[in-house]
């Protein structure tokens, strides 16, 4: 008897020079901290459900679509943490 299993992610892919590349953006400005908190938004908004001729539909949400997704949201957090440990500012205003 066999089991199903989802396949893992590849370890080694076409798109890694692109994760690493986003994996290694520093943060040196408070403006370039702000710019990327304004451009990736803190959740994924893109989930809807909704009613066609009595059936019920259920688009993903297209963050689970992106192969960079993880990357990006790294990204931010590491954008957040300049802003609040480098600048001393309150990033309430950011979070979700």
């Amino acid at each position: 008897m066999s089991t199903f299993t989802s396949p893992s992610p590849p370890t080694s892919g076409i798109l890694d020079p692109i994760r690493r590349w986003i994996d290694h953006i520093e943060i040196h400005t408070p403006l370039q901290a702000h710019l990327i908190c304004k451009l990736i938004p803190c959740t994924c908004p893109f989930e809807h459900k909704f009613t066609l001729f009595g059936h019920f539909f259920n688009t993903p949400p297209l963050c689970e679509l992106n192969p960079f997704y993880n990357e990006f949201v790294a990204l931010r957090f590491r954008a957040l943490s300049y802003l609040a440990d480098v600048c001393g500012e309150d990033v309430t205003h950011y979070i979700c």
